[in-house]
């Protein structure tokens, strides 16, 4: 399990903290609005209300003990802020949402590890989605590693994780296995895939390419 910290809850915030949360990591949300912290207290480990360009608050946080900061504030003046905050206060790794080219740049300045555009994303999500039969979407981690949920292939069906034996065979691992009406984290190796199961995989891009084949 990974511990993330997911700053400013707009839509944007709100998925990337939910998908984490799925997943079984360790997610701690900060946003200014109380009634948006009061209603996602319970989808994640930690909620708290507070301006996330506050130097104190995320000193209190302890910033550096996260494996991952997302930056999804909106405005530009407090993204930045932010992200110069927590460059100096030791972050790991800093992925943040920009809303232009200027600001991507300025974030990348500053030494923010990744930056991305929702929208620009999405429709490479969609264009990734479309483009084959099983994909269901692609989430990029960075340049190199990304997840992927896809449904169970027709050659995968009564087979057991380990019998495929897909780390090995795929170079990715199974984080997740979702049925209709279950979500198993980091399914065992006896785990049998059924039909219509979605599977989420991660790993490297090159990797999870080749696996878009399998029929």
């Amino acid at each position: 399990m990974r511990s993330y910290l997911v700053l400013g809850l707009g839509r944007f915030g709100q998925s990337f903290a939910r998908t984490l949360s799925s997943l079984g990591h360790d997610v701690l949300v900060v946003d200014k609005n109380e009634n948006i912290i009061q209603q996602f207290s319970n989808e994640v480990t930690h909620a708290i209300a507070g301006e996330a360009s506050n130097e104190e608050l995320l000193k209190s946080i302890g910033v550096k003990n996260y494996d991952a900061t997302i930056v999804a504030i909106g405005d530009i003046q407090s993204s930045i802020l932010t992200a110069v905050l927590l460059k100096e206060l030791g972050s790991k790794y800093i992925l943040a949402k920009a809303s232009n080219e200027l600001h991507a740049k300025v974030l990348y300045k500053i030494g923010v590890d990744k930056v991305i555009f929702p929208e620009r994303d999405m429709g490479i999500r969609a264009a990734n989605s479309i483009s084959s039969n099983n994909i269901i979407d692609i989430f990029e981690l960075s340049p190199e590693y990304s997840i992927m949920e896809f449904t169970v292939p027709l050659s995968w069906v009564g087979k057991t994780i380990g019998g495929l034996a897909v780390r090995t065979k795929y170079g990715v691992s199974i984080v997740a296995l979702r049925t209709s009406d279950y979500l198993n984290i980091l399914p065992q190796a006896d785990t049998k895939f059924k039909e219509n199961d979605i599977v989420v995989v991660m790993g490297k891009n090159s990797d999870l390419k080749a696996m878009q084949s399998i029929k």
